[in-house]
């Protein structure tokens, strides 16, 4: 019988008057105090525990993306308890907002490429066909490139070095490599695989659908902010911050179409 003839099912969590099962398994009895945050995460998302390494794994994912310095969603959550001190939580869904195909979020684009690639019968043929295209759009590769870190992104390097270490390193990472070789074929010079490049490959041979990456990002950026927003409470910036912003973006008399 489809879920169209019973009605909309979950099959995450339920609970009772004697516990909380998540997945079939007890809160108390199974998971607390047993199990990690990044295990918890993953049960969560995908209905099965993380293997040892796969667990390791996750754990270099998240700890990748929790910071990087005054970016736009650490400055738009000073900038939201600057005007909102009582709505911690307002803040950091406001940095959030921000995870997307720029910052932060690529992953998911880079997923659904390697995605292509894994099946495909020649992937770097592939792979040259679909960088060719992407270049002459004038629209980046995602996973690719980073304005600070060059000739590469040492964060990328590391998630593959423990991806190679646990063994988790599997098609993804396979085909992102191949990728990396054609980048840089194509473009004529080297373009660094970045975190969110790493992540992606990483995150699929742990099989964590596509739909998700970007959830972990949301995860571990959320700790991030977090820390921001505690030291915005006892070193506040955001007063300087916006007037910072008034004086590197001068009022000028017109209609702002010029």
């Amino acid at each position: 019988m489809s879920s169209h003839d019973t009605g909309p099912t979950t099959s995450i969590a339920r609970y009772d008057a004697a516990g909380v099962y998540i997945r079939e398994k007890s809160l108390a009895d199974d998971l607390i105090g047993k199990i990690s945050f990044t295990q918890m995460i993953f049960l969560e998302i995908t209905g099965r525990e993380p293997t040892p390494a796969e667990t390791e794994v996750l754990d270099a994912c998240l700890v990748t993306l929790v910071e990087h310095g005054m970016t736009p969603s650490a400055l738009v959550a000073r900038m939201t308890l600057t005007g909102a001190p009582d709505a911690l939580q307002g803040a950091v869904a406001a940095g959030l907002l921000g995870i997307g195909n720029v910052y932060v979020g690529a992953m998911e684009g880079c997923g659904e490429l390697l995605g292509q690639l894994v099946p495909a019968d020649d992937p770097r043929e592939l792979a040259t066909k679909l960088v060719s295209e992407l270049r002459a759009s004038g629209a980046r590769v995602p996973g690719f490139g980073h304005p600070h870190h060059k000739p590469d992104d040492p964060r990328a390097l590391r998630l593959l070095e423990v991806a190679d270490r646990t063994g988790v390193a599997g098609a993804h990472v396979a085909v992102l490599r191949t990728l990396a070789e054609v980048v840089d074929e194509v473009y004529g010079r080297h373009i660094t695989i970045n975190a969110t490049g790493a992540i992606a490959a990483l995150l699929a041979d742990c099989d964590v659908p596509l739909d998700a990456l970007r959830g972990f990002a949301v995860v571990s950026r959320s700790a991030g902010l977090v820390g921001h927003l505690v030291e915005e409470r006892r070193r506040p910036a955001g007063d300087a911050i916006w007037h910072a912003g008034e004086t590197a973006v001068p009022y000028v008399a017109g209609d702002g179409t010029a």
